[in-house]
């Protein structure tokens, strides 16, 4: 049995430009995103953690850079838990008409309809394959192991849905899931179960006032 923390980076960017970024878009933590990532490796610092992996985006990266430093483990980052390739929709203005088309994709995963594609971008099916094997890699051949990965809000939502087989998935999705927020989910042999989703209990100050009522899922 491994305890993976799924941790959401910290806010870039992109998120308040509300810009879809998947792989030519990619900025750098802003200052709360900084200090959202420190209170995050101060969470973990009394925990015995034993590996961290990241996602290639900075975004990502910076986070667990902090945690990094805090819990004294080298990260290494893993391809496979990037963001969502949402093609051709990282080209265009994050205007309302491109966000209903991003919307329309991820609400037929939602629910069950994993044959939808972005533009030139992901299905359902490359997305989930691509994760699971990122996670199987970071588990292999391992037990009883502590481990971060540190990613995005798009792909720990979908793939956790199937991965956990979650029953509720409306009220699952309708939660937000925060910069910076923590999910743990337990991986054995043949189950993955879902201990805590999105919590943002370790935030505080101006780290915890997030954007609320914005399409903040990148």
């Amino acid at each position: 049995m491994n305890r993976i923390f799924l941790v959401r980076h910290g806010e870039n960017y992109a998120n308040i430009t509300q810009e879809f970024s998947y792989k030519l878009v990619d900025y750098d933590l802003t200052e709360k995103g900084k200090e959202q990532a420190l209170q995050t490796a101060a969470y973990f610092g009394s925990m015995k953690i034993d590996e961290i992996y990241a996602s290639p985006l900075k975004r990502a990266v910076q986070t667990a850079e902090y945690i990094s430093a805090t819990v004294k483990k080298e990260f290494r980052m893993v391809e496979n838990f990037r963001e969502l390739n949402v093609g051709d929709l990282e080209k265009k203005k994050p205007d309302a008409q491109s966000w209903d088309v991003y919307f329309s994709v991820t609400n037929d995963w939602y629910a069950g309809i994993k044959e939808s594609r972005f533009p030139n971008g992901e299905d359902y099916f490359e997305l989930f394959n691509r994760f699971k094997q990122g996670l199987d890699y970071v588990t292999h051949d391992k037990d009883d192991k502590n481990i971060i990965i540190v990613g995005h809000g798009g792909i720990f939502t979908a793939c956790i849905l199937d991965l956990c087989s979650i029953k509720d998935r409306k009220e699952f999705v309708s939660r937000q899931n925060h910069n910076c927020s923590i999910s743990e989910i337990v991986v054995e042999p043949n189950k993955v179960n879902l201990v805590r989703w999105a919590d943002c209990s370790h935030l505080s100050g101006e780290a915890a006032r997030f954007m609320n009522g914005l399409p903040d899922k990148k």
